[in-house]
């Protein structure tokens, strides 16, 4: 599985991204709104985790627009920006879900999105003879 992660502060990326790729997933990084959007909108992520704060393009500008342009990758927003309002206009921009910084790690790695798990070939097969 792959996950785009755009964040600028590089401590916290290089954390997001280390946290990722030891759950096996692929990684990448942009550190711009504009980067991010750019790499959402060429590979085919599973996940998106977006910062709220960042140059080039706010996370919710970038989430508004990925959606506008049929890009309907989950988007897990993760910011310090705690109020109530911004929440819900993450949420309304489009974003799957919000989570605020400090975080726990496994918390967001509780939100991501996990492999289909592989179907019991031996007991579809019985059911199919039935």
């Amino acid at each position: 599985m792959r996950v785009l992660v755009v964040e600028d502060e590089p401590r916290m990326a290089a954390l997001l991204r280390r946290a990722f790729v030891e759950e096996g997933y692929a990684v990448d990084v942009a550190d711009t709104g504009e980067d991010g959007y750019q790499h959402a909108r060429i590979v085919g992520y599973d996940t998106i985790v977006l910062d709220v704060l960042l140059p080039g393009g706010s996370g919710f500008g970038v989430c508004t627009r990925l959606r506008r342009d049929g890009v309907w990758t989950p988007v897990l927003m993760l910011t310090a920006r705690d109020a109530v309002a911004d929440r819900v206009h993450g949420l309304d921009s489009g974003a799957d879900d919000y989570l605020t910084k400090p975080f726990s790690l496994p918390e967001l790695l509780a939100r991501r999105p996990r492999p289909d798990p592989p179907r019991r070939r031996g007991a579809a097969h019985r059911a199919d003879r039935r």
